[in-house]
């Protein structure tokens, strides 16, 4: 069984460079205490998605879960930077919108969810200030910040941090020794705090033991999610294979180009496939020497055979050329998705919905909330002032 940080490596001969990266981010830090800097609320709901390490945390996964949470009932927005996207400044997606034009994750997001808005800019701010200003984008409800948590020039009201269950941060190190972008005591920004990618069977002990290490504050809320996976989907196609299906002896070309693809490997690893790892670095784009070795490193595998990738992989492979039509008919994205443990679920959503209920300017669930009270009654913000999580 893997343990907590079990994924962490410590470079410990770069410890003295950690510690002037460290003065650089508490310099930044304290300017924004000080209000130096200055951290900008809005009159809308913004809900911050984010972690303090290099490297994936399920953002995306959790994003979407926020996106499948609210979109039924209010318009979402989700304002990402566009990490390695061509374009500059805002864009908003339509379903016309490539990979190169909006980035990965954005293009994962829009694919899967065409009636919301996306939009990218490196400018958070601005890109809220368009959302919801901009005529085909104003009557926004929600705004979901993707990967957000230390641009601190907004001030959300709820901000998530993720925290990866094999890399957690009281075992990490600032960068460039460890993985850490900021100083573990960052955290204590947080509204919400997710232990993420837990095993399925974790230990009511191990619970408590994280819970003490973590050592929150009383306003801030503990949740653990573990990976759920649906579903393969033809990259290049429209057929689709349970995971369970495969036969024992099929040869799976594993191709990643995440930041760790080892919690995927050790999930599939329980199907007894006999597993090829290809892996890339994160956010990688396919150059032409990468295609031949795929499609080399497939064809020398005996059948059965399959490729398996990743959504966030797919959105950008798709686009590749070169590629040998046997690979690209055995090309399937494994879905992910988030589970909550310990029967949390309820709880979070709850608190989601209640704080854009709250602060909410014009969605569907004001009206719904505010039905009962008196026709007299003060039923909307006036957008003066900052909305907060913690006030809430």
């Amino acid at each position: 069984m893997r343990t907590e940080g079990d994924f962490i490596k410590i470079r410990e001969w770069l410890t003295p460079l950690s510690w002037l990266y460290g003065l650089g981010v508490g310099f930044r830090n304290l300017m924004f205490k000080l209000g130096i800097l200055k951290s900008r609320a809005f009159d809308i709901p913004v809900i911050s998605v984010g972690n303090i390490t290099v490297g994936g945390s399920g953002k995306t996964p959790h994003v979407e879960y926020l996106v499948s949470l609210l979109k039924d009932k209010l318009k979402v927005a989700v304002l990402s930077r566009g990490y390695k996207r061509k374009s500059k400044d805002y864009v908003l997606a339509d379903n016309d919108s490539t990979m190169s034009q909006i980035g990965d994750e954005p293009y994962q997001i829009k694919q899967k969810f065409p009636d919301i808005y996306v939009a990218v800019d490196k400018k958070r701010t601005r890109g809220i200030d368009r959302l919801t200003s901009d005529g085909l984008t104003k009557d926004v409800d929600v705004i979901l910040l993707d990967d957000a948590y230390q641009h601190r020039y907004v001030k959300p009201g709820v901000s998530i941090l993720l925290i990866d269950y094999h890399r957690l941060i009281i075992y990490d190190k600032l960068l460039p020794a460890g993985c850490l972008r900021e100083p573990q005591e960052g955290k204590s920004r947080a509204d919400i705090v997710i232990i993420t990618k837990c095993p399925k069977d974790l230990r009511p002990m191990e619970y408590r033991v994280l819970m003490k290490a973590l050592d929150l504050y009383p306003y801030q809320s503990l949740y653990f999610t573990t990976l759920a996976y649906d579903n393969l989907k033809q990259v290049f196609g429209t057929s689709s294979i349970a995971l369970n299906s495969l036969p024992k002896s099929c040869n799976v070309l594993l191709l990643t180009g995440i930041a760790s693809p080892k919690q995927m490997q050790h999930d599939l690893e329980v199907y007894n496939y006999n597993l090829h790892l290809l892996a890339f670095p994160d956010h990688h784009n396919f150059s032409k020497k990468d295609v031949r070795e795929i499609n080399s490193k497939f064809a020398a595998l005996p059948s059965p055979k399959i490729i398996i990738t990743t959504e966030k992989d797919a959105s950008r492979i798709k686009f590749v050329e070169g590629l040998e039509d046997e690979v690209k008919e055995s090309m399937y994205a494994l879905p992910i998705r988030i589970q909550f443990m310990l029967g949390q679920e309820e709880e979070f959503n709850n608190k989601i919905i209640n704080y854009v209920r709250k602060n909410s300017r014009n969605s569907i669930l004001v009206k719904t909330k505010d039905d009962n009270k008196p026709k007299n009654g003060n039923h909307s913000r006036n957008g003066s002032g900052p909305i907060s999580f913690r006030n809430n």
